[in-house]
């Protein structure tokens, strides 16, 4: 229960007082509780709930010029691959005493270039993920930034990756052992760096498995590219897809059903990323990452480096994991 402070509002002096510890070092425990022993943030932040004292983190940030917090910048908050990321990125940075901004680039490598610039000196620092811009400007940028990139590989920059390589090799694996030896990758967004590595992982396994893969461009990766390349799929007499992400493996599901084309008796498909809020029907066999890992690493990574003028360049990797569903099956007698 809080107490009432009978000499009037609760501050920092009278916290480092009452503890017998400088005011710096209460400061501290709220701003950079990494440079003090735990015991010592704990005892601060039980006298400072006990007596009602709350930070002003508007107040520091006008002192400063930078809010307490740091930036996320992604092409498409609405695509459901960034929510889980997003979440485990501001619970990380929550228990170190930060708030989170995020900005939505839209998929326009230019727009995402301003807002890393905007927000850049207003934060701690940067998690860039899925990048779109090129990998010079990425470069120029993080000369005067802090950033962190999830999902694109620059080498002397700090970066984490879900490698899904593994994972794909293993679905053309078990698709060729099923009979499929026409096999088609729908990809995603043409500036994505996962779908260059994915579709080179597709092509790579199907070329060591000896068969046939078709690889269909999009210009977003979205649901509706995904359902409308079904009519050309169709055509080619592929018996088996693997999609960029889940979306679009559900925009083929659905535009397959359209067509009169069953899932997985006439094609199988195979999604990525593990994102669908719902269950498809059948269950889609998708290829899945701990994302909460992932975002977690990218998140200490800035973190252990704020304040200094530069992120040291590090590569983090988690690999990906094939999980089984309903949506693959045997090619047809036909195919075969």
């Amino acid at each position: 229960m809080r107490r009432p402070d009978p000499s009037g509002r609760p501050t920092i002096v009278k916290i480092a007082a009452a503890l017998d510890i400088s005011p710096s070092t209460v400061s501290r425990a709220f701003t950079r509780p990494e440079l003090l022993h735990p015991d010592t943030v704990a005892a601060v932040k039980a006298h400072a709930l006990e007596v009602g004292y709350v930070p002003n983190q508007l107040a520091r940030g006008l002192v400063s010029g930078r809010a307490n917090a740091i930036g996320i910048v992604l092409p498409d908050i609405a695509n459901p691959f960034f929510p889980p990321l997003i979440r485990s990125i501001q619970h990380t940075a929550h228990e170190s005493g930060l708030s989170v901004f995020i900005a939505d680039s839209a998929d326009d490598a230019g727009r995402e270039q301003e807002l890393i610039h905007d927000l850049g000196p207003q934060v701690h620092g940067i998690i860039n993920i899925s990048s779109r811009m090129a990998s010079r400007d990425l470069q120029r940028l993080a000369e005067s930034h802090n950033i962190v990139l999830i999902n694109r590989d620059i080498a002397d920059m700090s970066r984490v990756l879900v490698d899904t390589a593994p994972a794909i090799a293993q679905a053309v694996e078990q698709l060729t052992a099923l009979g499929h030896h026409h096999l088609a990758y729908v990809g995603g967004p043409k500036a994505s760096w996962s779908n260059a590595s994915r579709s080179k992982a597709v092509i790579d396994a199907g070329r060591r498995h000896g068969v046939i893969v078709d690889t269909y461009d999009t210009r977003l990766g979205s649901y509706d590219e995904a359902w409308e390349a079904t009519h050309a799929l169709v055509a080619t007499g592929a018996t088996a897809a693997i999609a960029f992400d889940d979306v679009m493996a559900h925009g083929l599901l659905n535009g397959f059903a359209a067509r009169g084309v069953r899932t997985p008796e006439d094609i199988s498909i195979v999604g990525c990323d593990d994102t669908l809020a719902t269950k498809t029907q059948p269950e889609l066999t998708t290829i899945a990452a701990n994302l909460d890992e992932t975002a977690r690493t990218a998140t200490n990574i800035l973190l252990a480096h704020r304040g200094r003028s530069r992120v040291a360049a590090t590569r983090g990797v988690q690999t990906a994991q094939l999980l089984p569903g309903g949506s693959v099956g045997p090619a047809t007698a036909v195919a075969r």
